[in-house]
């Protein structure tokens, strides 16, 4: 399934590249779509099951880290009853969360210079403020940390 267009009566608070978050009561459902982004790009055609692997990812991680988390549930018989008509629909793919402010950390592991990466590269010699070597040329490995 490459996305869940609406949940009656449920209220959509955002659509991302793969994640959709909606509005239920207190708390926010986030469902994981099939889309595929790269670049910041949203690609045209999805990856069946890519939302159910990442949801499943997501909640083997938070059950098992001891680290206080946003999750409530995975399971459909356990979110609200407004949303029993879309369970089957929701099985796999959904994870109902408290609402919470995110903390934005986001780690982008470079085997070479391309992109982004290139784009700073070229002028400053650095890729997010950390020196490289000089002269390397696009698409160059990038050299093995420390």
């Amino acid at each position: 399934m490459d996305t869940i267009a609406e949940l009656p009566g449920v209220a959509r608070a955002a659509s991302g590249k793969v994640r959709d978050r909606y509005l239920v009561g207190q708390d926010i459902l986030l469902v994981a779509s099939d889309r595929v982004s790269a670049y910041d790009v949203v690609l045209p055609t999805p990856i069946p099951d890519k939302g159910a692997v990442l949801t499943a990812m997501s909640d083997y991680w938070f059950s098992r880290l001891d680290v206080p988390n946003h999750r409530i549930t995975c399971e459909p018989e356990r979110f609200p009853l407004e949303l029993a008509p879309v369970a089957a629909a929701l099985r796999g793919r959904a994870m109902l969360c408290r609402r919470a402010q995110p903390l934005a950390v986001e780690c982008v592991v470079r085997g070479y210079l391309a992109g982004s990466a290139w784009v700073e590269y070229s002028p400053t010699e650095s890729v997010c403020g950390i020196p490289l070597p000089q002269g390397l040329t696009e698409s160059a490995a990038t050299p093995v940390p420390d």
